[in-house]
């Protein structure tokens, strides 16, 4: 499978304050603020860069991220993400080693819908070792749509 890290995704209580102080300590560029909802999962969050380096800052409003918010505290890396240039490709490898992929909400996740509510197409591989998460982007919306958070 072609993988490429892509960031990483931090709990926060508050998104507004996580974001002044990235800003403020390491001079993070912060993109707007961005909202995700569906399938009972609501969260705001928002892309901090460092150079080249980025990372979301996710406050959790309901959903199984509010659940693992209120149970671990904030600050915790939850998700490691990758791009593939072919989500497709991806999707098909992980079917053939015998692991079905996931949506947001951890149910299999069938191959015609990877399209997310940010507009780029996504899996999750299911989550193995407590709540430690995988998610893998196609590469070429996951761009366009951190290049349109900045604009």
């Amino acid at each position: 499978m072609d993988l490429k890290f892509s960031h990483v995704d931090v709990l926060v209580e508050n998104l507004e304050e996580a974001c002044d102080y990235y800003a403020r300590i390491l001079k993070a560029r912060i993109s707007k603020t961005l909202v995700w909802e569906r399938g009972g999962l609501h969260v705001r969050y928002a892309i901090a860069l460092i150079g080249q380096e980025r990372f979301m800052l996710v406050q959790p409003l309901a959903g199984n991220l509010r659940e693992l918010l209120d149970a671990s505290g904030e600050g915790m890396i939850y998700r490691h993400c990758y791009s593939t240039p072919d989500i497709e490709k991806a999707y098909d490898e992980l079917m053939a080693a015998g692991v079905q992929p996931e949506d947001e909400n951890g149910k299999p996740l069938a191959r015609a819908h990877l399209q997310s509510p940010s507009g780029t197409r996504i899996i999750w591989l299911p989550k193995r070792f407590g709540h430690f998460s995988i998610e893998i982007l196609e590469t070429k919306a996951l761009e366009a749509f951190v290049e349109a958070a900045f604009a």
